[in-house]
Formats: structure tokens, sequence, C-alpha cells
């Protein structure tokens, strides 16, 4: 185990997000903070970068009017963007920190990014995953 992982719990636990799950052996939480809107988002220490990653929703069809509202959307998102996995049909949200000088106030630049996203967009978020 990493140093970086006990000093990322530390921040999660001060910024008072609920871990879910924690696996010591890949170094990564599942968190959540249902008063900002936060749900099985993934902390995951992968030593240089720190990767924040949740999945916000599922597309059902290929919509480039979706695609393109997104990434319009990106610009103004502070810290993070939405992402597409693997498979092209879930949209994420995901940031990356560098470990080696990562301090809470940047961890926490990006959760409240993610819950002001949530809370500013989710008509839209809810209205893309029914098309």
């Amino acid at each position: 185990m990493s140093t970086y992982y006990n000093k990322v719990k530390d921040y999660l636990l001060n910024l008072e997000f609920n871990i879910v799950k924690e696996d010591i052996a890949e170094e990564l939480f599942v968190v959540e903070n249902p008063e900002g809107g936060i749900a099985n988002l993934i902390v995951d220490c992968e030593d240089p970068i720190l990767i924040i990653e949740g999945v916000l929703f599922e597309l059902n069809a290929e919509k480039p009017e979706v695609y393109k509202a997104l990434l319009q959307k990106n610009r103004e998102i502070v810290h993070g963007a939405f992402v597409l996995d693997e498979s092209g049909k879930k949209v994420l949200f995901r940031d990356t920190l560098p470990l080696e000088n990562l301090d809470q106030n940047e961890l926490e630049a990006t959760l409240n990014s993610l819950e002001l996203l949530l809370s500013e967009y989710s008509e839209e978020i809810i209205s893309y995953s029914k098309l």
C-alpha cells in the first residue's frame, strides 16, 4: 500500500464522504455523498495519478446531438469532464490529479465541481439517459 492511499482516505473522510467500499490491494475507494448527489464514485490511487470517476448514465443509442451537448458542457466544467467508457455507451464524470503533491483542496475542488455539475445539469442528464 502506498503512502498516498492513506492520505486520500483521510481527505475523503475529512470532506465527509462515505466510503462505501474500500479495496486496499487495488488502492481504490467507492464513495458517496448523498447530500451532493454523488453515488458510487470511484477514487483510485494509480500512482502517479489519482483517478476520480463515476458513471452518470448509459446511452441507449448513438446520438450525435448528445455528444455535441456534452462536449460543449465540458467547456463549463471547472474540474473534470464528461467521458465515454470503452464501450462508448456509458457517460462518466472523470478527473485526474497528481498524487505526488495532492492536497485536500485539490480533491475537494474536483468533488465540488461534480456536485455543481449534478445540481445544475441534472435535468439534461436525466433527459439524455432516456434517449
